[in-house]
């Protein structure tokens, strides 16, 4: 287990502080309408700060995304070995999605997923998690060298984020985001290979 020191804690804490800041205000307000300097100050913090953070307020915005993806890959690391890869990557998903509020998972996600000018630093988030997610595949298979690690990860992410969008357009129960999980879980490990009716 991983000891955080004081000064770790205190730079998460800060970075944690900003993100929310920084969502609870485009939640209020809008994307367009909020500056660095309201996200700065609603965080109790300098501007100065801000940028030793995030490199913009889409950044900051985009946060959550990103973490909630390392908790994905974190998660999925900690899996039983003998797991299958894409039952460990469902479970994943799924474990990490109960532990947050999700009444505030849902609108800051929606926001994250619907702003247009925050699509650049979603697609960046994506595609750092999508390269993390190879690795632990292919870690977790002794792969290296095999296209099937970024493959899979590419595949596997893309399909979990469809089902979230389509489920953030119509947000039931965590039941029904688990059917549609496994719904494309089962797809994937079906292959995706079909022949016209």
């Amino acid at each position: 287990m991983t000891v955080v020191g004081r000064r770790e804690r205190k730079k998460l804490a800060t970075r944690t502080a900003l993100r929310e800041a920084a969502l609870h205000l485009a939640l209020r307000h809008g994307v367009e309408h909020v500056t660095v300097d309201q996200i700065a100050a609603e965080a109790d913090i300098a501007v100065r700060t801000f940028f030793n953070y995030f490199s913009s307020k889409e950044e900051a915005m985009v946060a959550g995304l990103a973490a909630e993806a390392d908790a994905l890959i974190t998660e999925f690391r900690a899996r039983p070995r003998a797991e299958p890869v894409l039952r460990a990557l469902r479970e994943a998903v799924v474990t990490v999605m109960a532990a947050g509020d999700l009444p505030e998972q849902i609108d800051a996600l929606r926001l994250v997923v619907r702003a247009p000018s925050l699509v650049p630093q979603r697609l960046a988030v994506y595609a750092a998690r999508e390269k993390a997610l190879a690795e632990a595949i292919a870690d977790r298979l002794g792969l290296e060298d095999s296209l099937y690690p970024a493959l899979c990860a590419a595949t596997a992410l893309t399909a979990m984020r469809l089902v979230l969008e389509r489920w953030l357009d119509h947000p039931a129960s965590m039941t029904v985001l688990r059917e549609q999980i496994d719904e494309a879980i089962g797809h994937l490990a079906a292959g995706m290979e079909r022949t016209p009716q």
